[in-house]
């Protein structure tokens, strides 16, 4: 019977989503994508298993419920070792929180904080219980951003939900510390990369967003990191042997 390494990663469709889920897909490995659409371009070579499941985050209890029972359906003893990587994000209307009383802006920050905080933690909580017993190593991944240790106008909700996700996973971090054989866990940001996010903060409109220029600055400057290279350096990352010694981390610091 072969034996595989479970990964399971949110937001595969695009960016660095996606070019993770590329970089996943080895002989060994057992990669379960969920994202609102599923990629085309993914193919499992020999050796390695992919399923994707076409999911709207915003919904987060219905996806840590099929999650929760997915996984009580697995054989343990297929794998060895089980890995959840939350990556997915959506960044709202970019204005000040005084200029989004419309309730199309409204709905996108209740969206944002819905994908980027509430589904980490509910898919978090699915993963741990079901796993509880699996007798393997277990990792808990929630991909950061220096915006949530960094305070930004015209960016609260987005900085926000991942100032959230930090003290969420300090606090996960310690829980799991507690037990005899608790999942490691890390919040970790992966420096600028060149996203449609990036795309949307140096294409906003200046009045509205006092950052417009430097994020412009940095596109042109070319100092922004390629979807591909930030996921290898995520992916390095997670496979340190020092993985959640650290709760909050960030790949441009050693």
């Amino acid at each position: 019977m072969s034996v595989f390494h479970l990964y399971i990663l949110t937001g595969s469709s695009r960016g660095m989503g996606l070019a993770m889920a590329a970089q996943l897909l080895q002989p060994g490995q057992h990669l379960l994508c969920i994202a609102r659409q599923p990629s085309t371009t993914l193919q499992a070579p020999p050796g390695a298993l992919l399923e994707q499941w076409p999911l709207d985050l915003a919904q987060g209890a219905q996806a840590a419920q099929k999650l929760h029972a997915w996984l009580q359906g697995l054989a343990p003893a297929r794998y060895a070792s089980a890995t959840l990587i939350n990556n997915a994000g959506v960044m709202p209307r970019i204005a000040p929180l005084a200029d989004c009383a419309a309730s199309d802006d409204l709905n996108g920050i209740a969206n944002a904080l819905r994908v980027g905080l509430e589904a980490p933690m509910l898919l978090s909580a699915a993963f741990l219980a079901a796993t509880e017993d699996w007798g393997l190593p277990r990792k808990l991944l929630n991909i950061s951003s220096g915006l949530g240790r960094r305070p930004m106008a015209a960016q609260a909700p987005y900085c926000a939900a991942k100032a959230g996700l930090d003290h969420f996973s300090r606090c996960l971090a310690l829980e799991e510390a507690a037990k005899p054989h608790g999942a490691r866990v890390c919040a970790l940001a992966p420096g600028v990369i060149d996203t449609d996010m990036q795309l949307q903060l140096r294409s906003a409109s200046a009045t509205h967003f006092p950052d417009q220029e430097r994020f412009a600055a940095l596109h042109h400057s070319g100092e922004l990191t390629d979807s591909t290279s930030a996921a290898a350096r995520v992916l390095a990352w997670l496979a340190r042997p020092d993985f959640g010694q650290a709760a909050v981390a960030d790949v441009r610091t050693p």
